[in-house]
């Protein structure tokens, strides 16, 4: 709370501190210094880019009037001075020179009169707080010895001769001369006699006749009316939010104002304040625990990133002499990942520990205002109060209360790849498991599949080491209804046609080769299903190994939904380097107008954002009224049209002509969203709870394409 009880110019503790109108509050001796004159008729000069004049200013906080008889400007000035109607006005010219003053906080001016500084109300519910602040700490310090010592002394410190208020540390003679001299930035610093314990207890529990004793707050006088010093204040007006007493109202000053109890305002305000209060009082427990969290976090991704560096260099340890070439480099990036993650978590720590300091010292701040007894000193802030109470509430978004990473390292070391593939070694989210003599998986070469009315041709390809040749083939097929599998096929060959398939039907085809050895394992199983009258290969499916974990698969990883409100990525299990190959992605479900994201990436592309963010990855982002492409969170070529429920996506890689296209509706979406694209590509989508689609695979792509 320490820091709303500072003065923004001298950075001490507020003393005899006068309210301006912005607000904010400053000493009345850094008021004086802080005020500056001005020539006859030239309006102070205002430190704020656009410019604007005091009447800008209090138009815009709607204090300032126009009058429907007088055609002066109304501007807002301590002393008050109004028209006959009771609209402010200028001061009449006179020869005497302006001063102005300007909120070293928010940088507004405003221009004072013959009255000076005298026109500003005195924040007499701040003085009391302060003065409170100071008796709490002295009391606190008595416990402590009765010599503050130097903070600075590297050993057996002595006793301080001065403290600096701003910087908040006891010095010695010596220390102070070194580290804290009084020139340059540090000359503005204030030093003072080291505040005493012993003697600040004492005089605490001495009689309350000293001539130095604060009267306790519920002592005070009550405030006076500035117009007329005898008198109390007893009301308020609404219209110039400001207390008023029944003298003012005699005179007619407020005949047209909304005219209310002073104790009835002060009892709303009060109210209003506590349940602005009582909500942000919320967020700042959620925040602890969030920081709780945070911290627990940094330990955890310390601990794994510790656990994840061991058994990579393990690994490589253990693998030819070839491989020590890659460690560095992977090293390197299993490093960055973790300076990465640590960065980010510390650097939330940072902001939420600022944001939470500074809502708990505006709350302990606001529940020392809450016990004054002073109605009109009160209403003097309250709006103020309450409009930054508020404010800081809304602070605390639903995201900002949320990890932006996790502490898990998402990274797998595939140690079983072929001797010629070390140079190329690198991180991967699965690891295959291939036998040391039996062969591999084949691999479906779906870029050479393709239908023909009722038959399905079907090609594969293995890699087997020379000393283990594949001596031939296995194909299965289910029933068409999810039965047992039976053999189609057994060979040397490793292209297949098959023929009689059922219409509306669904087929599962799978292959494994054999050698010498043994059989090896199946294929990644194809599903071919047959509708209106043509049969559709399923060349490939969603991949849960390289899914986001919030990503949820089902329909034999064919249908794809998502358990959080942020965007997630899933990739398909295909890989696509040249050919031409077009998909479609059917909306099942499409709940409060998202913008989910399809389109083609590399395997490494980021998984916890939309998809096209970063520069691995090229997609289009659609809602239900428009779309944009995007590479490397770079928007182009928005379209109008969107999707509904039942809308199908469709996408375009033609690697012949190095371009991506995207279709909606069967109908080409927009220009060619993207060219000159080389490598290595698979499949991708981005959805969040609100999504939920179906891959389409197997399709004849649409014949209005745009040249």
């Amino acid at each position: 709370m320490e820091e709303e009880l500072k003065c923004p110019v001298c950075g001490s503790l507020f003393k005899d501190p006068i309210l301006l109108p912005c607000s904010h509050n400053v000493c009345l001796a850094c008021a004086r210094n802080i005020t500056v004159q001005t020539p006859d008729g030239e309006t102070p000069v205002q430190s704020r880019a656009s410019g604007s004049s005091d009447y800008d200013y209090l138009d815009m906080d709607k204090m300032s009037l126009y009058s429907e008889t007088d055609s002066g400007y109304g501007s807002y000035t301590p002393c008050q001075l109004k028209s006959p109607n009771g609209v402010r006005v200028f001061p009449p010219a006179n020869h005497h020179r302006h001063c102005s003053l300007t909120c070293p906080l928010c940088h507004r001016s405003v221009s004072l009169d013959e009255r000076g500084l005298r026109g500003f109300p005195r924040n007499r519910l701040l003085e009391a707080i302060v003065a409170r602040y100071q008796q709490n700490r002295a009391a606190a310090g008595a416990s402590s010895s009765s010599a503050v010592k130097c903070q600075l002394c590297d050993r057996n410190p002595v006793d301080a001769a001065v403290m600096c208020e701003q910087c908040d540390v006891y010095y010695c003679n010596a220390c102070q001369q070194r580290c804290h001299p009084s020139r340059g930035p540090l000359a503005k610093h204030r030093l003072v006699p080291p505040r005493n314990p012993a003697a600040a207890g004492g005089g605490a529990a001495s009689g309350g006749g000293g001539g130095g004793q604060q009267p306790p707050a519920t002592a005070r006088k009550p405030a006076t009316c500035l117009d007329h010093e005898a008198e109390n204040f007893s009301m308020y007006c609404y219209s110039c939010k400001a207390p008023v007493c029944m003298k003012c109202l005699e005179e007619g000053k407020h005949n047209k104002h909304d005219v209310k109890p002073l104790a009835v305002m002060w009892k709303q305000h009060k109210c209003a304040l506590s349940q602005a209060l009582n909500g942000v009082s919320d967020k700042a427990k959620d925040a602890k625990e969030f920081l709780v969290q945070l911290k627990n976090m940094l330990q955890q991704i310390q601990e794994n990133g510790v656990e994840f560096e061991a058994c990579l260099v393990a690994q490589c340890d253990s693998l030819i002499e070839a491989l020590t070439r890659q460690k560095a480099k992977l090293l390197t990036k299993v490093t960055k990942e973790k300076e990465y993650k640590l960065k980010v978590v510390r650097d939330q720590i940072t902001h939420c520990t600022m944001k939470l300091r500074q809502t708990t010292g505006m709350m302990e701040f606001c529940l020392e205002v809450l016990k004054e007894n002073d109605p009109s000193g009160f209403l003097q802030i309250s709006d103020a109060l309450i409009k930054r109470v508020t404010s800081s509430q809304d602070q605390w978004v639903k995201g900002a209360l949320e990890p932006k990473v996790g502490p898990e390292f998402d990274l797998t070391l595939n140690t079983d790849s072929l001797l010629q593939t070390i140079l190329m070694l690198d991180f991967c989210q699965g690891k295959v498991e291939v036998g040391p003599a039996v062969p591999a998986a084949p691999l479906l070469q779906l870029e050479k599949c393709c239908t023909r009315n009722n038959s399905a041709t079907l090609a594969w390809r293995v890699i087997a080491p020379p000393s283990n040749p594949i001596e031939g083939y296995i194909l299965e097929l289910d029933d068409g209804n999810g039965g047992q599998y039976r053999e189609v096929y057994v060979g040397k060959e490793t292209v297949c046609t098959v023929d009689g398939l059922h219409f509306n039907s669904s087929y599962n085809a799978r292959v494994k080769a054999y050698n010498g050895i043994g059989v090896g394992p199946y294929s990644k199983t194809v599903v071919l299903k047959t509708s209106d009258g043509r049969l559709r290969v399923a060349w490939f499916t969603f991949d849960p190994s390289t899914a986001h974990r919030d990503i949820v698969l089902t329909n034999e990883n064919q249908t794809v939904s998502c358990n959080s409100y942020d965007d997630r990525v899933v990739l398909g299990t295909a890989a696509f380097s040249k050919g031409t190959h077009y998909w479609e992605v059917a909306i099942d479900r499409y709940d409060n107008h998202p913008d989910p994201a399809f389109g083609v990436a590399r395997i490494n592309t980021m998984k916890d954002m939309m998809l096209g963010k970063d520069d691995k990855a090229w997609a289009m982002y659609v809602d239900n009224n428009r779309s944009w492409f995007m590479h490397n969170n770079s928007h182009t070529n928005r379209a109008e049209g969107g999707i509904t429920k039942g809308s199908t996506v469709g996408i375009l890689l033609d690697l012949t002509k190095h371009t991506l296209t995207f279709f909606i509706n069967k109908e080409q979406h927009g220009p060619t969203a993207f060219e000159s694209l080389d490598g290595v590509f698979v499949p991708a989508v981005s959805l969040n709870r609100n999504v939920q689609v179906t891959l389409l695979t197997g399709l004849e792509v649409p014949k209005n394409t745009k040249q």
